[in-house]
């Protein structure tokens, strides 16, 4: 059965269980499995040879995320290339309970790289449902061609994951690039849809979250989407964290919307970072282990083809400042960190892939926002900065306030002669096709800016129909930045990303609504960078699933 076949013929019973399960697979019964499995299962950081598995287990009723009660239990896990399991490539036992939040995460290892397999967990008697993966393919090898979904910024208050929905339905995607804000902090009424903030779904707890107990509560909110267990039961997740996972503009010792009263900031993000490590499956600090480290930026290789340096742009990143401080080109201020960025540096200079992809949560193009009326200057300042922005300004919470590091970095790229490097971004909500100038004008990278799954963007800060006053804006944006070649202020959605030897190509789709659960999806633009140009063109052919 290949990939496509495999979701074909399974998501139907992922959006009636909200899970994924084969029809053929026998009892338990689907009201035992909601229960026990509640939240799914999940797979993450495809390897050649390894991929991480993920499930939680609820073994009884009051063991719900965040209470911290309910007994250990072991669980056992297996992967196998076949859907009943009758040959199992890796398997094992590992206990969890609530030390841990009852979630259960292991490296399944020894796996033949460019692969389909299937897994799935059993405890006390109880079968998980069946996910499906794909290891990486093997380092040497020409995979051909690669898809990817790429999102970010999903709000639970402010719509519906169907977003999550159209990309589980596809059947033609290798792994899916989540850049940021997975889940949201904030209370109910806050940041929620539209003008009025009003609440599609309310947040669990009922308040903005500060401690472990309330970010294990709300990770686990989440995982009880059906679109997105459906889309985490079907395909490997690559992921790194923004702001949000912990708290709005959060940099090295602090946050935008960390206050005094709320405790220490440190307590905080280390307990945010626990609950992701446990409720994420991504390996932090290289492992799969639980608390065995904050590192997040890594990489993974796709044959000869790609590979895919995921980012962490808040954990090392100066404070912010306004636009008109001096010491916003200042060499002492960072937003990757020294460490990271020689990693990243390195790394560029000596991969023998292609197509260098960079998963990076937050715009790199440089932009200078146009002068425009006090609503829309607001508008602006709600889905790319923190305050109300000056005509002309750049916004400080992107690159565009960290400058030292970015001319370094794209020096680099000129220096060492490093060509097809392309920035995957999210944060503001918005879609960008941008050309990325090093100094002196000439373009070194492209940048493809997915826009936002549900979180408010221009036209719902302003008050206003879509494709209306946005229009003036996007012209008004674009005459100052000739390099920004699209650009949507209105849309949510999702976005398709294929990779092959002579091109990378990204799609955008938007959906109808956020506030339905139903909401249909249609191509709104594509683009595409040829190999050695480093210069992002118009496409009318869509990737066909």
């Amino acid at each position: 059965m290949n990939r496509r076949q495999f979701v074909g013929g399974s998501i139907g019973i992922a959006v009636g269980l909200g899970v994924l399960g084969p029809a053929a697979l026998p009892s338990p019964a689907p009201a035992t499995l909601s229960r026990f499995f509640a939240h799914g299962v999940a797979s993450g950081d495809p390897l050649p040879d390894a991929i991480v598995l993920w499930t939680r287990v609820t073994p009884v009723p009051l063991a719900t995320p965040g209470s911290g009660v309910g007994p250990n239990v072991s669980v056992r896990w297996q992967i196998s290339e076949l859907s009943d399991f009758s040959l199992v490539a890796d398997s094992g036992i590992l206990s969890t309970g609530p030390a841990r939040d009852h979630t259960v995460k292991v490296d399944a290892q020894g796996l033949k790289p460019g692969t389909d397999y299937y897994f799935r967990f059993i405890a006390d008697g109880h079968e998980s449902p069946v996910g499906r993966t794909r290891t990486a393919p093997a380092p040497d090898s020409d995979p051909g061609e690669l898809r990817f979904g790429v999102v970010s910024c999903a709000n639970w208050q402010a719509g519906y994951f169907t977003s999550y929905r159209h990309l589980a339905e596809r059947g033609d995607l290798d792994a899916i690039i989540h850049l940021g804000d997975y889940l949201y902090e904030y209370q109910p009424g806050k940041y929620s849809y539209g003008h009025n903030n009003r609440d599609i779904r309310r947040h669990e707890p009922p308040r903005e979250i500060i401690t472990l107990a309330d970010y294990r509560e709300r990770h686990g909110q989440y995982k009880t989407d059906p679109d997105l267990q459906a889309l985490h039961a079907v395909l490997p997740f690559i992921v790194t964290w923004d702001d949000h996972e912990v708290c709005d503009g959060n940099w090295a010792n602090g946050a935008f919307e960390h206050q005094g009263n709320e405790g220490s900031f440190a307590a905080r993000r280390r307990a945010a970072q626990r609950a992701y490590d446990e409720w994420m499956p991504v390996r932090i600090s290289g492992t799969a282990i639980i608390g065995d480290g904050s590192r997040m930026y890594r990489r993974l290789q796709f044959g000869t083809l790609a590979d895919l340096s995921m980012l962490d742009l808040r954990t090392y990143r100066s404070e912010r400042v306004d636009p008109d401080d001096p010491a916003i080109d200042s060499p002492d201020r960072t937003i990757t960190g020294r460490r990271q960025l020689g990693w990243l540096e390195e790394h560029l200079s000596r991969t023998p892939v292609r197509w260098k992809l960079i998963g990076n949560p937050v715009m790199v193009a440089p932009v200078m926002l146009p002068p425009r009326p006090t609503a829309e200057q607001y508008a602006l300042s709600q889905t790319v900065s923190f305050t109300p922005l000056e005509p002309s300004a750049p916004n400080t919470d992107v690159w565009d306030g960290y400058t030292a590091d970015r001319r370094k970095l794209l020096d680099h790229l000129v220096e060492e002669k490093i060509e097809d490097v392309v920035f995957l971004s999210g944060d503001v909500h918005t879609a960008w096709a941008n050309d990325v100038p090093a100094a002196g004008g000439t373009s070194v990278a492209t940048e493809f800016v997915c826009s936002s799954i549900t979180s408010n963007n221009v036209d719902d800060f302003i008050g206003v129909a879509p494709r209306t006053l946005s229009l003036s804006l996007e012209a008004a944006i674009q005459t100052e930045n000739p390099h920004v070649r699209f650009v949507n202020l209105d849309e949510h959605g999702y976005c398709v990303l294929q990779v092959t030897a002579a091109k990378v190509q990204m799609d955008w789709y938007a959906i109808s609504d956020r506030a339905d659960e139903h909401a249909t999806s249609r191509q709104l633009t594509s683009w595409t960078v040829a190999s050695g140009t480093a210069r992002v063109q118009p496409t009318t052919r869509a990737i066909l699933a």
